[in-house]
């Protein structure tokens, strides 16, 4: 039986409009007049046996989103629902298993009505409860329009995301794994087909280090996934070069603000290379380097080269400092420049602006940088999902947006002041 349940709720999107999962949550459905739709939006969101909500949804405008309760009373939680609508796992990259509510049927769900700029469709995704004597690694199901898909990877095709939560406000003095992490979602932005080259990569180079660990010195076998290495690092070097030129023209662009500008370059073997030779010969290259390095890689345990290894570099240009050396108030302001200018950056690539997850956004900005914020969201035209526990940072934009008090899982429309 709840097996049953949990397959009709992956497939929740197939619902009528007017059917909703929750009756305690109150809605405004109709989207004000002057509202255009030219950017990428959710109409309607419901999860089921998610987190810490059995059942729960909203019916929404284009305008921002705002959710203000106290801490622990699910507003996160919805913020992650809207995350896993593009590949990944989501803003918290917790293994999927661990989203299920405690004491559910052992799946979830998360289904969404959402417009692209041009069509409306219907995205489902989720994963059924664990039979029982099933490992614990589950792969999601995804469906658009009904259609059952090959892999999560097709919703790059079709949803951006951009998010910000208060765990990246340390991602300039921490390790360079989370920026590369950042960017690479930067990048997908622009080019769907990145993940799928960065997790073939990452195999390759998971094989290669498993067969030097067991001292396989079958060359024929080493090399070949070499070669997929090469052939993946350096598509992926290029890309990544690709996406900060775009942003650094994007930040170069902006006027002074609110938000310094940052400075970025992009640290690495193969980037470097790439600035001198052509792709193909980069390539080569690297090949025969991992062929080289084989007995310095099997003593490391682990590739000691490739673009798992490359760092982006960011300094506040005003004041020609390296971020790490900035104060926290100012990384969250450089930080909150850079996602802005991405955002922008979309928003002419695809046409329409994308989604921005902003958790806790408010909490450690000044008024005047709040209001900037909030300027910069409405010109943009983005559906923006912002958090926060004091009603109070958001009254700037309160008329602009739609309001929800969240507590213990329940959602309720506020009415602005």
């Amino acid at each position: 039986m709840a097996g049953t349940m949990a397959s009709e709720a992956i497939a929740a999107h197939m619902r009528p409009p007017e059917t909703s999962l929750d009756t305690s949550v109150e809605t405004s459905r109709e989207a004000p007049r002057d509202v255009a739709r030219e950017a990428l939006s959710i109409s309607r969101l419901r999860v089921t046996d998610f987190r810490s909500y059995d059942h729960a949804g909203l019916d929404l405008d284009t305008r921002p989103v705002v959710l203000t309760g106290e801490n622990g009373a699910g507003k996160t939680n919805l913020l992650e629902a809207v995350s896993l609508l593009v590949p990944g796992r989501g803003l918290r990259a917790v293994p999927f298993a661990e989203l299920c509510r405690k004491r559910g049927a052992g799946g979830w769900a998360v289904a969404a009505d959402v417009f692209d700029g041009q069509a409306d469709m219907r995205i489902g995704t989720g994963i059924e409860p664990q039979e029982a004597g099933a490992g614990e690694t589950r792969t999601r199901q995804v469906r658009i329009d009904g259609q059952v898909q090959s892999s999560a990877g097709v919703l790059a095709e079709y949803v951006r995301i951009v998010w910000l939560t208060p765990a990246m406000d340390r991602l300039f003095v921490e390790a360079a794994s989370g920026r590369r992490r950042f960017l690479d979602r930067l990048v997908m932005g622009f080019d769907p087909s990145h993940g799928t080259r960065v997790n073939a990569y990452e195999r390759a180079m998971r094989d290669r280090n498993r067969l030097l660990a067991d001292n396989v010195k079958d060359a024929s076998w080493l090399g070949a996934l070499e070669a997929q290495m090469a052939e993946h690092g350096v598509a992926i070097a290029a890309t990544r070069l690709d996406c900060v030129a775009r942003l650094k023209g994007a930040i170069a662009a902006t006027q002074e603000g609110a938000f310094p500008k940052a400075l970025l370059a992009l640290e690495g073997g193969l980037e470097s290379d790439l600035s001198s030779a052509v792709a193909v010969d980069v390539e080569d290259q690297f090949a025969r380097h991992l062929c080289e390095m084989r007995t310095r890689d099997q003593g490391a345990g682990r590739a000691l080269d490739g673009p798992h290894r490359s760092d982006l570099l960011v300094r506040h240009e005003a004041k020609d400092m390296e971020a790490d050396k900035c104060s926290t108030g100012e990384q969250k302001a450089l930080l909150i420049g850079m996602i802005l200018a991405n955002a922008r950056l979309l928003a002419r690539h695809t046409g329409h602006a994308p989604l921005l997850l902003l958790d806790e956004v408010a909490a450690h900005l000044d008024r005047d940088r709040r209001a900037a914020l909030f300027d910069e969201i409405t010109a943009l035209g983005a559906q923006a999902w912002m958090t926060g526990t004091d009603r109070s940072l958001f009254e700037a934009i309160e008329p602009r947006a739609q309001c929800f008090q969240v507590e213990a899982g329940q959602i309720r429309t506020v009415t602005n002041k």
